[in-house]
């Protein structure tokens, strides 16, 4: 890889950084377990390796975005889950700026003004 290319790819991967967030609480309405929810990422076009999901899982339940239960009706203890109240609020409000921020860079591309 050039340097080139590690420069675009290190801006690409700031840009990327805040969309996983968002989409996490955007999926995680339903509630899922870590490795269904790196799956789901990845089919929705946000791949995530495991070794970023679990700790940003982690650090969004601390911060009261996400709940979780364990479910142990199944041979294989599996953590589960889902937005909380206050993560939804977020998640709503992340939303509106992504689109609101979308439509602001479109606009500077194309010559005009925010």
């Amino acid at each position: 890889m050039s340097e080139d290319d590690e420069v675009l790819g290190g801006h690409v991967q700031e840009i990327r950084r805040g969309s996983v967030v968002l989409a996490c609480l955007a999926v995680l309405r339903t509630p899922q377990y870590g490795y269904a929810l790196l799956s789901t990422l990845d089919e929705a076009g946000f791949p995530v390796d495991a070794n970023t999901l679990y700790p940003l899982l982690r650090r969004l339940e601390k911060q009261g975005l996400l709940s979780s239960e364990w479910n142990t009706d199944e041979s294989r203890p599996r953590k589960f889950y889902v937005v909380s109240p206050l993560g939804e609020r977020l998640r709503d409000e992340m939303a509106q700026e992504w689109a609101d921020l979308g439509a602001r860079i479109e606009s500077v591309l194309r010559g005009g003004t925010p």
